[in-house]
């Protein structure tokens, strides 16, 4: 019944907010967007709800991503954001106050893990613990992270990506990139406006992306037909674009992400290298999903490279795989509640 519900595991996203109870799974996965009205200050739509109307608001509304590259740009949304998606996983008349655990960025500094608890406990924590996306990433992969193996995750969301070595229960190296999914839609964009003199909107960019992007080029393409405005014209027109033309688009964008990958594997000491080498390479994170982003990983630096299970949900069932054995894993605990 939700009035038991005493832990919650969250997947705080830049594109998207998961929330995890042990026992249970996923209870929850809505867009990290809120609206708010500029008049009043007043917050209107959360999550879904938000989401649509990106792009579509007058000058009296605001939808926005508070989140920007897996940390709180803006404080009171957040809170407000996470104090809805709690309410609505366990329900406003939970007896007791949630245990909750957070990801955060594996670069995430004091004063950022010290907003995000802060942020958690205003929004109806008991206890708020925050712990790194990559050993999250991990955990919820089937990673055994407490041997003396090294493993390499890395964890493509939608604002960064962190790349990591994990041995011991701990990150040995670990670089992130603030690229991952949504400068992927940004270059879409830009590549449509450039080439095409056409703008579309963010959602139509992301759009273009799942369903027709890849991160290698492809002998057969597939095409979608795409709406915008015409740059010359101010009118609307429609255009077909390819999977190739895509693959272009966001060139330089996977270039970044394969430099960090491969400054974490230069990093590496020999032993874990060496482990690596056998074990290869773990991918999670929505835009993991990105169609041969593995096989250009794999290509690109000569380790095998795999696609974890359901790697869109891998950190938020890590959320919850820690909270069920907070004490097995304390020493990837990076910040606990501040009184």
């Amino acid at each position: 019944m939700k009035f038991f519900i005493r832990k919650l595991g969250i997947d705080l996203g830049t594109t998207n907010t998961l929330l995890f109870i042990p026992g249970r799974g996923i209870v929850l996965n809505e867009p990290s967007v809120i609206a708010v009205s500029v008049d009043e200050n007043k917050i209107l739509a959360v999550g879904n709800e938000a989401k649509i109307m990106v792009g579509k608001t007058p000058e009296t509304i605001v939808a926005y991503q508070p989140m920007k590259d897996g940390v709180i740009a803006d404080y009171r949304v957040t809170q407000a954001m996470l104090r809805y998606f709690i309410n609505k996983a366990i329900g406003k008349w939970n007896f007791f106050k949630p245990e909750i655990l957070i990801s955060v960025p594996a670069s995430v500094t004091s004063t950022e893990k010290r907003a995000v608890v802060e942020a958690a406990q205003k929004a109806g924590a008991s206890k708020a613990y925050v712990i790194k996306e990559p050993i999250l990433a991990a955990i919820g992969a089937g990673i055994p992270i407490q041997e003396p193996r090294g493993h390499m995750i890395v964890d493509i969301g939608g604002g960064t990506t962190d790349a990591a070595i994990i041995s011991l229960g701990g990150i040995v190296v670990s670089k992130s990139v603030k690229v991952a999914g949504n400068k992927l839609d940004q270059a879409i964009a830009d590549y449509i406006k450039k080439n095409f003199n056409l703008a579309i909107g963010e959602q139509t960019a992301e759009e273009i992306k799942i369903s027709i992007g890849s991160a290698l080029k492809i002998d057969k393409e597939e095409t979608r037909a795409i709406k915008g405005r015409d740059f010359v014209l101010g009118l609307p027109r429609t255009l077909a674009i390819t999977t190739n033309e895509v693959v272009r688009a966001i060139d330089n964008e996977l270039k970044e992400i394969v430099k960090v990958i491969k400054e974490v594997l230069q990093d590496a000491p020999p032993e874990l290298a060496s482990d690596i080498i056998d074990q290869g390479i773990i991918l999670t994170g929505g835009t993991s999903l990105l169609r041969n982003i593995d096989r250009l990983i794999a290509e690109s630096t000569g380790v095998k490279t795999y696609l974890a299970d359901e790697p869109l949900f891998s950190v938020a069932k890590g959320t919850g795989i820690a909270l069920d054995h907070l004490d097995v894993y304390k020493k990837s605990i990076v910040a606990k509640h501040y009184n």
